[in-house]
């Protein structure tokens, strides 16, 4: 099953500004982590310019549902998003490190 990161460009002073839409932002990004669809998501630091939330699914289409429907993006708080592939070479599984063959 293939890898996409979604990238979310930010609105200035994006920590004081989201506070409003954080609980349902939350509530939504833990429905699709609890599918199984969203691996891990955060905003980005120093400065907090953005975030970037990781999916795990078949069809990238899921990704832009998702991204349609956060608050984050409704309320205008993302001015732009793109979702890329992502190869995973690499990642840690039941704390070993593993690396992941590709043909």
């Amino acid at each position: 099953m293939p890898y996409f990161i979604l990238f979310y460009d930010v609105v200035d002073d994006f920590p004081a500004k989201r506070t409003p839409f954080r609980a349902q932002h939350l509530q939504k990004v833990q429905v699709a982590h609890d599918r199984g669809e969203l691996l891990m998501g955060g905003a980005l630091a120093e400065p907090a310019d953005g975030a970037v939330l990781v999916f795990r699914v078949d069809d990238r289409s899921a990704v832009w549902e998702c991204a349609r429907a956060d608050p984050y993006v409704t309320s205008g708080l993302v001015t732009r998003w793109q979702l890329r592939p992502w190869m995973q070479v690499i990642a840690t599984q039941s704390g070993e490190d593993a690396l992941v063959k590709r043909s």
